[in-house]
């Protein structure tokens, strides 16, 4: 024990001699004053920002929602005057006194908590939250105790081996920091473009849906790009990089490439896009739900996904049925009996099927034809165009035989069913026939 005493008793007199200083008194004063103050200016603009700062409701006009964003930042309005104040403090009491140690780390401290209170009150994405948890606030932590510039010294002097190269750790979280924060504004830049482009609907679908993926590699690329302008990478150093990346297309990436390059020429002529239903030359059946630079999606009625590669839809047969709601031909057969005036059939049928919602007038009314004599009644069929598909959500087929039905039998026109003749024999009896 008086071994310890000993030891920090140098430390207690330098404390206490520096305490009767007019510095030390001064600096002490500057930091009541800058906590007054702070709590005060804090308590007087706050609600008088919130008054100004909140827009009226249902205002989403762009001012407004300006104003929304930065009152999200009303919980860095203390820190944040904090520190401003402590910066004025430090720089009049350096200017008297030579120095302002305290007030310089009380300014350093009162930043912290701002950061501090922006990770943890204002972001919402996660993450960015993550991102600031458990790299910005450590940093800002080594920035308030005044140990950055070391910590960055002894960082940059550990090199970590990767083959022939190296790097630092203090490159590394560079990277880390400036990667996360370009790549995630890319992100949100991403998908802000795709927002707007899937709003223009004077443009083709596969037009969109191009033009989003173009969007989506120019700013990817423009992230990459920067971020290694800003760690300091010479980029003509990727040379090496793109042509290893060329041989291995050569030797085991071809069928990727080939999917990639299918893709763009598929969106390029929009023979096929998002909502139409196609047949595979294997016979698969679904609509598109999704286009990717590789594969393609499609969604049967029993709601099963296929996901087809893209070359498959340049090298092969593929049948569209919708290219986005033509018109499609549909046929509904129906008989009726032999003993019906056939003349009246196709007139009283067709102005029945008319009546249907989805039936097209163009490019062909409904047209009744007479198709053959059956073993039971006279075969006859509909045919009639409509803006869709007869399956899943589309029951055209059954609603218009509904509608046949309803219009026959209100006619009092029969609708046959089998009839066979029935031939009984017995012995010693001359032989009968029933019907």
């Amino acid at each position: 024990m008086d071994e310890l005493i000993e030891r920090i008793q140098p430390y207690v007199e330098t404390a206490w001699a520096w305490a009767q200083t007019p510095a030390a008194w001064g600096q002490i004063a500057a930091i009541a004053v800058v906590l007054v103050l702070a709590g005060l200016f804090t308590r007087l603009l706050r609600p008088r920002l919130r008054s100004w700062l909140t827009p009226a409701e249902g205002d989403k006009g762009l001012r407004a929602t300006a104003r929304r964003q930065i009152l999200r930042l009303m919980p860095l309005l203390w820190p944040l005057l904090a520190a401003a104040l402590a910066l004025l403090a430090e720089s009049i009491l350096t200017s008297i006194f030579g120095t302002a140690g305290i007030v310089g780390f009380l300014k350093r401290l009162f930043l912290f908590l701002a950061v501090r209170a922006y990770v943890r009150d204002v972001l919402k994405d996660p993450f960015l939250r993550a991102f600031g948890r458990f790299l910005v606030l450590p940093i800002a932590l080594v920035y308030v105790v005044g140990l950055l510039p070391a910590a960055s010294a002894a960082l940059a002097n550990v090199k970590v081996p990767l083959g022939n190269l190296s790097f630092s750790l203090l490159w590394a979280i560079k990277f880390g920091l400036f990667g996360g924060l370009i790549f995630w504004l890319g992100r949100w830049s991403n998908e802000r473009s795709q927002s707007y482009l899937e709003n223009q609907e004077e443009l083709r679908p596969a037009t969109r849906i191009l033009a989003i993926k173009a969007s989506e590699i120019a700013i990817f690329g423009a992230a990459f790009l920067i971020l290694m302008n800003v760690m300091g990478v010479d980029l003509t150093t990727l040379a090496v990089l793109g042509g290893a990346l060329g041989v291995g297309i050569g030797l085991g990436l071809q069928q990727i490439a080939s999917n990639f390059i299918s893709g763009i020429i598929l969106l390029l002529e929009g023979q096929a896009t998002v909502g139409d239903y196609v047949e595979l030359d294997g016979g698969e059946q679904g609509t598109i739900v999704k286009m990717t630079m590789r594969s393609i999606i499609l969604e049967t009625f029993d709601g099963k996904w296929i996901v087809v590669p893209n070359e498959h839809f340049i090298t092969t047969r593929v049948v569209n049925y919708s290219d986005q709601g033509s018109a499609n031909r549909l046929e509904a057969p129906f008989s009726v009996s032999y003993e019906t005036d056939i003349n009246r059939v196709p007139e009283i049928v067709e102005a029945a099927v008319s009546t249907h919602p989805a039936v097209l007038s163009e490019p062909q009314a409904p047209d009744c034809e007479l198709r053959g004599f059956g073993e039971s009644g006279i075969d006859f069929a509909v045919e009639f165009w409509v803006s869709g598909l007869d399956d899943g959500p589309n029951k055209y087929t059954s609603d218009v035989l509904f509608l046949i039905w309803n219009a026959l039998k209100a006619e009092g026109i029969e609708i046959p069913y089998p009839r066979r003749v029935i031939e009984m024999r017995t012995p010693g009896i001359a032989p009968t026939l029933e019907a």
